[in-house]
């Protein structure tokens, strides 16, 4: 009976799916042996296929690759006139945000981050 790995990082199980590719195991056995020892939901079967594939492609680098992420549109700015401006008027809701700094739609959820920000992680 094989000990399970709880919390693994993505990196080590790659490592794994790279080292056992090397030594040409299928890929039903590389996921069967991932399921062992990392749990059920370590890997889905069409994640080792891919890694696999980019394994045979030429890829070694285990880690993710760099995203390009959308810029914020939180500033520090932003985040200070937030919290004046709820600090100064107790009768400011977070509804009352999006109207007052945002007139750009769907920034709602993140008028709610900035004042998670501000409320250290809790929206009171």
């Amino acid at each position: 009976m094989f000990k399970t790995i709880e919390g693994a990082a993505d990196c080590e199980i790659r490592s794994v799916i790279r080292f056992l590719n090397a030594r040409n195991v299928s890929l039903s056995e590389i996921h069967h042996q991932i399921c062992q020892v990392y749990g059920d939901n370590a890997m889905s079967g069409g994640m080792v296929r891919k890694w696999v594939r980019m394994f045979n492609e030429g890829r070694e680098n285990l880690h993710d690759e760099a995203q390009s992420e959308r810029p914020s549109l939180v500033n520090d700015d932003l985040v200070r006139k937030v919290n004046e401006r709820v600090r100064d008027d107790r009768r400011f809701t977070i509804s009352d945000l999006p109207c007052t700094f945002l007139r750009l739609q769907g920034l709602y959820s993140m008028t709610l981050s900035v004042v998670a920000n501000i409320a250290g992680g809790r929206i009171v």
